[in-house]
């Protein structure tokens, strides 16, 4: 009976798993927002912090938006452009794909901003490849390489030269992915069917069937992995997914996570807010709460 509980439990956070891929997906066909009404934030896709000055920013599906006090956050540059995959990669230097603002869709622009970058801290950004057919949701740089998983093709595609050019793996259902710079050939990516891992750069996968169900992955230094279960639950591995820790625990499924470092984590959840923990996620404060 406990194993047929535990089966049940495991079953039921796929199944929100399964929903939260579906609903990342809708939420991609409905970019910008209007002209005229602030929708605010929504959706959170992803979360980074700019080592430039230390400030965190928050990738919404109506602009990205700096956080400059736990209640108040800023659109940079006036923007509602949808930032999906959104990654910050070194000092003002930000990777991301998504949808077109309100102002800039119409009907000879494709749904569809591929790869952009910016290198001013969100205020201008400049188209790299694929605009108008790829839709990243995740983007995982790894050394050299460059993953990021387009939902158009449901498959983790692999670059070698900072994402002008790609090589397509196998069809995967993907919701979030994890690599270091340590092992570049070497992608995480969690599914509603657990955690998964490629030796080849996303060309065959192999279930890690030790791993705990997780929404959301990082990988860092010494391939140390740490990861939100589908109930909110944090996990950390130490040695590449076969044996794992929980510390704390969020108060929902996040729906965006990144870990800075090894203590300091940070996790959006569905309503916007933005929680961070200093010790591994062992406890979570409030980093940012959204207001009516």
């Amino acid at each position: 009976m406990k194993f047929a509980g535990q089966q049940l439990r495991m079953g039921a956070a796929a199944i929100a798993l399964g929903v939260t891929l579906a609903a990342c997906g809708q939420a991609a066909q409905a970019p910008g927002g209007t002209a005229h009404a602030d929708l605010g934030i929504g959706h959170v896709h992803g979360l980074g912090v700019d080592p430039a000055d230390g400030i965190l920013y928050v990738a919404g599906h109506y602009g990205l938006f700096k956080i400059t006090s736990p209640t108040a956050a800023t659109r940079v540059a006036d923007r509602d452009q949808d930032h999906m995959g959104f990654t910050i990669m070194g000092p003002k230097t930000f990777l991301a794909s998504g949808h077109p603002s309100a102002e800039d869709a119409s009907a000879e622009r494709p749904p569809h901003l591929g790869l952009i970058k910016s290198t001013d801290s969100g205020l201008t950004w400049k188209t790299i490849s694929e605009d108008g057919s790829a839709d990243f949701h995740s983007i995982q740089p790894a050394g050299d390489n460059l993953y990021a998983y387009d939902s158009q093709t449901s498959k983790v595609w692999r670059s070698i030269d900072g994402g002008t050019s790609w090589t397509q793996g196998t069809e995967e259902k993907v919701i979030d992915l994890g690599a270091s710079a340590e092992r570049t050939s070497r992608i995480y990516a969690t599914t509603p069917d657990g955690l998964k891992v490629s030796e080849d750069g996303g060309l065959n996968y192999i279930d890690l069937t030790k791993a705990p169900l997780l929404s959301h992955i990082d990988v860092l230094p010494g391939e140390v992995i740490v990861g939100a279960g589908a109930d909110g639950q944090i996990h950390t591995s130490q040695d590449s997914g076969k044996t794992w820790s929980a510390t704390g625990k969020l108060p929902a499924q996040a729906a965006a996570f990144t870990a800075v470092d090894r203590q300091r984590l940070l996790a959006a959840l569905e309503d916007g807010t933005v929680l961070q923990s200093k010790n591994g996620g062992e406890t979570f404060t409030t980093a940012f709460s959204p207001t009516d």
